[in-house]
């Protein structure tokens, strides 16, 4: 089973220093369940490999730095981070297009955004069958009539030199 974004927040609230329940609290557990729910996570193959991963490349240091202040960003930027995205890379694109490209193509993002990616890129890759304006449909016509007919050759220029 691939790390959803609930698991990933645990991992991360885990790396953060959060015990195990309270790292099952903040991922979005129910608190009921979140002693049981943090003794499972912790187990969990794909947890133990990100956080062996993330402990490799020293992401396990210190909390995450702070969102920016504005409700909007705080929860943008927090849902990029359950969702598993660098907010280094992130920052680091100007063009949408090379964003979700970037995302599809990380092995670390989780499946379910990979798949959405794919999806939002199909139109810049392939025009539906049937789409397209009527001035594509005349330029379409206009060669397929063009190709029926060969070329006509340039008439032969002759000169006279007679006086």
């Amino acid at each position: 089973m691939a790390l959803t974004a609930k698991k990933r927040a645990f991992a991360d609230a885990v790396l953060a220093g959060k015990s195990n329940r309270d790292a099952a609290i903040a991922a979005g557990y129910s608190a009921a369940t979140a002693s049981a729910a943090g003794s499972r996570l912790v187990k969990d193959k794909d947890v133990v490999g990100y956080l062996a991963q993330r402990k490799k490349k020293g992401a396990g240091k210190g909390a995450p730095p702070a969102p920016p202040t504005d409700e909007e960003n705080d929860a943008i930027t927090k849902a990029a981070v359950s969702a598993g995205f660098d907010l280094d890379a992130i920052l680091t694109f100007s063009d949408p297009k090379q964003f979700l490209l970037a995302a599809m193509n990380d092995q670390n993002t989780e499946p379910k955004l990979r798949v959405t990616a794919a999806q939002t890129l199909m139109p810049f890759f392939h025009q539906k069958l049937g789409e397209g304006g009527k001035k594509d449909a005349q330029a379409e016509a206009a060669k397929k009539a063009a190709s029926k007919f060969g070329a006509l050759t340039p008439p032969k220029l002759v000169v006279n030199n007679r006086k």
